[in-house]
């Protein structure tokens, strides 16, 4: 029975009782949270949005490939068209040139660009060029030019907003011809935008005719393409852009517009129709460019370069 009295009696446990105290909590109060995260980490900043859009975005699509649907190269064929494009710094990545061809000038200058340049120089019988060109006068010389390796639109705002810098983004709505989407890019580049947007069917792509009249700027000014422009749009506006259609029966003339100083989204038309019906019911803005003189309509190129204009002079 003493064994039995010890063993109740006997300490259960080892550990003390309540002690008075703040149990470390002051001590922790007074320490600092450490330095402020970046605004692309700050839940609801502009930033922030934009960056989670874009992972999640990324996380859809697929690595971006180079060429559009089908991957083809362009060829540029022609001694004067050669030597043009290997001037504006066209990225081509290879010169065909022609067995025993009768040299002049503008082959030995297309010769010395693409060697400057570090490209490939093939040598080439007469009918091995024949079948490339499907039969063009190509005078015996080739350029062959890899497919534009687009961005995505979502990688122009991100880009802006990682400057520091409010979006300025050009949309093109059905524009057909290369020379307008060149001089748009050309447009973009000297007025401070951030790329350009083009449809991926029935509209130009940044092909060598692009590249030359864009003068060398498509080097440094991405252009993306999309599948669906209201839908670029839509997201533009949920990235806080507001969208300025360009339409001859705007409702706000150009002079107006105060909207230039923020992030924007300036969205042309194609050459005849103007804007498409969904496209213009989604802008916020439809504005207008005043003529006096009496003209019915500006070349697409002409337009988006005036509105640039204005949109970098009420940003400075």
């Amino acid at each position: 029975m003493a064994g039995n009295s010890q063993r109740r009696n006997r300490r259960t446990s080892n550990k003390k009782g309540m002690q008075v105290g703040s149990g470390g909590n002051r001590r922790k109060a007074l320490e600092g949270k450490g330095p402020t995260p970046p605004a692309s980490a700050r839940k609801g900043h502009k930033k922030n949005r934009v960056a989670t859009a874009k992972a999640r975005h990324e996380a859809k699509r697929p690595a971006p490939r180079r060429g559009g649907p089908k991957g083809t190269n362009e060829l540029v064929v022609g001694r004067n068209p050669v030597a043009e494009a290997l001037r504006e710094g066209v990225p081509a990545k290879t010169l065909y040139v022609q067995q025993y061809i009768d040299s002049d000038e503008r082959v030995r200058e297309a010769v010395q660009l693409a060697t400057e340049r570090g490209m490939n120089l093939m040598e080439a019988p007469r009918p091995e060029l024949d079948r490339m060109t499907n039969g063009l006068n190509h005078q015996g010389v080739v350029l062959q030019v890899p497919p534009y390796d687009y961005a995505h639109p979502d990688d122009l705002t991100a880009a802006a907003f990682d400057a520091g810098e409010d979006p300025l983004i050009v949309v093109l709505d059905g524009i057909t011809d290369p020379r307008n989407l060149g001089a748009i890019v050309r447009s973009v580049s000297a007025f401070g935008g951030h790329g350009v947007v083009v449809p991926e069917r029935r509209a130009a792509g940044m092909t060598a005719g692009a590249w030359k009249t864009s003068a060398g700027t498509a080097a440094r000014t991405p252009v993306a393409r999309a599948a669906n422009m209201t839908r670029v749009l839509e997201a533009y506006q949920k990235a806080g852009l507001t969208v300025v259609g360009l339409a001859g029966e705007g409702d706000t003339e150009l002079g107006d517009v105060r909207a230039f100083d923020g992030p924007v989204a300036i969205v042309v038309g194609s050459e005849g129709k103007g804007l498409s019906r969904l496209v213009g019911e989604t802008c916020d803005l439809r504005v207008r460019i005043p003529m006096p003189g009496g003209a019915e309509s500006l070349n697409a190129g002409v337009a988006a370069g005036v509105v640039l204009y204005e949109a970098a002079r009420q940003r400075a």
